[in-house]
């Protein structure tokens, strides 16, 4: 048996060594490409740094301050700071006394001369449907009263004492306020102190949203039905003639949305284009109302959206080969089988995505709604875009704008949640 060599026991030693070094040889080339990463990085967001600037000033910023006044609203506590402090040790029970009425008075008189007067009445009136007469008949009479006290004439107009009168006001006094939230929901605020729903006749926006989530969903139904054999017959034809197809689809973004909806409001007039065709089809006896209606609603916007939807399929038909049907043919698949386990998982992330982008897009839907629905059938944007140029509220339109986002960023939450944002294909 041999004697050990000293070079057999320094070897462990050496390896040990050799490792050391190999490891800090590594370290410091992740560190070395960790840098270079986080220059490219900083190079590429010096390069987007101009776009992010304008959409943050063009879009973000503007968003966020228009969904702010849903739940921000300065309007009463500025137009009444005597009513305010008069107000700040009553527990909004009962009638609040007469320092109340004087300081509301000489507010109102302040508004009067400010020229402010309508707008106190317009916020009024957005928590207390019928104020805005009402605060507009008083000021009024504080104008016209010669050598009147103030005080009488607050309590000659019965507004000032009905129950509801002070709780409303009240609540206007704090700037920050969930009374618009609510309202969008049809909730409020009881003399409890608790949530209650709105009576029933004052109802109105749960059921809006309600119809404008079905429409949505009639619609991305309509364009799956009609896009995914359309599709499967672009992506299944030569190269030309799938060029072609391809340009008859896009042909309607050739045109704006307005005049594709002007377009549908002459095919679906009682003696128009449509109701000829039925009728020489034989599909009824009668021309059918779809003018103003949901059935002719519904049709548009399939007709509009269908591209939106096709488009995410195809992309991802076109991506899958043939010779994979043919496979699962010749190990004994049948043509349903086939297509179910084999043809369509692979096709179902377009599909979602297809189906997610046209009921996102459905629900913002303003033009085609005011042309071509009628007055039961206005989608949720018609009732923002009321509330904005007719109304004024803009808190309103805030609020429904904020629950409309909730819930699409909920709707795309599930959809990732189940796909994943990297198996979203768009195009």
């Amino acid at each position: 048996m041999s004697a050990l060599q000293p070079s057999d026991l320094d070897r462990p030693a050496l390896a040990r060594g050799r490792s050391a070094a190999a490891d800090t040889d590594l370290k410091s080339v992740s560190a070395a490409l960790r840098r270079a990463e986080f220059g490219d990085r900083l190079r590429s967001l010096a390069l987007a740094a101009p776009l992010l600037v304008l959409l943050a000033l063009s879009f973000g910023i503007p968003i966020v301050l228009l969904l702010s006044r849903a739940v921000y609203d300065p309007t009463i506590a500025e137009a009444l700071p005597k009513t305010t402090a008069a107000l700040a040790d009553w527990n909004g029970q009962g009638q609040p006394g007469d320092a109340a009425l004087a300081a509301l008075a000489a507010d109102l008189s302040d508004n009067q001369a400010k020229g402010t007067a309508y707008e106190l009445a317009k916020s009024i009136n957005a928590r207390l449907p019928g104020a805005r007469s009402q605060v507009l008949k008083t000021v009024r009479k504080l104008e016209n009263a010669g050598g009147q006290p103030p005080l009488d004439i607050m309590k000659s107009v019965p507004f000032w004492t009905a129950p509801g009168t002070w709780p409303a006001i009240a609540s206007g006094t704090h700037r920050l306020t969930s009374f618009y939230l609510l309202s969008a929901l049809d909730l409020r605020w009881n003399a409890d102190g608790g949530i209650e729903r709105v009576p029933p006749e004052q109802a109105i926006f749960l059921q809006v949203f309600m119809r404008t989530f079905f429409v949505a969903a009639a619609v991305t139904l309509a364009t799956l039905l009609l896009g995914f054999p359309l599709a499967y017959l672009i992506s299944s034809v030569p190269k030309g003639l799938a060029a072609i197809l391809i340009v008859a689809v896009l042909l309607p973004f050739w045109t704006s949305i307005l005049v594709r909806t002007a377009a549908w409001t002459v095919l679906l007039q009682k003696f128009g284009l449509v109701n000829d065709l039925l009728l020489w089809l034989g599909v009824g006896s009668d021309r059918l109302d779809l003018m103003y209606s949901r059935m002719g609603l519904i049709i548009a916007m399939t007709h509009i959206q269908l591209p939106f939807t096709l488009l995410p399929i195809y992309s991802v038909m076109r991506t899958i080969q043939p010779s994979q049907m043919k496979a699962a043919y010749s190990l004994g698949a049948r043509p349903f089988t086939a297509f179910r386990r084999v043809y369509l998982p692979q096709v179902f992330p377009g599909v979602m995505a297809g189906c997610l982008l046209t009921f996102i897009l459905c629900l913002g839907y303003y033009i085609t709604p005011a042309l071509i629905g009628g007055a039961s059938d206005q989608l949720i944007s018609n009732f923002i875009a009321n509330y904005v140029n007719v109304e004024l509220n803009w808190e309103m339109a805030a609020a429904l704008s904020f629950i409309l986002l909730v819930f699409t960023l909920a709707l795309f939450g599930i959809f990732a949640r189940i796909l994943g944002f990297d198996r979203l294909k768009l195009v």
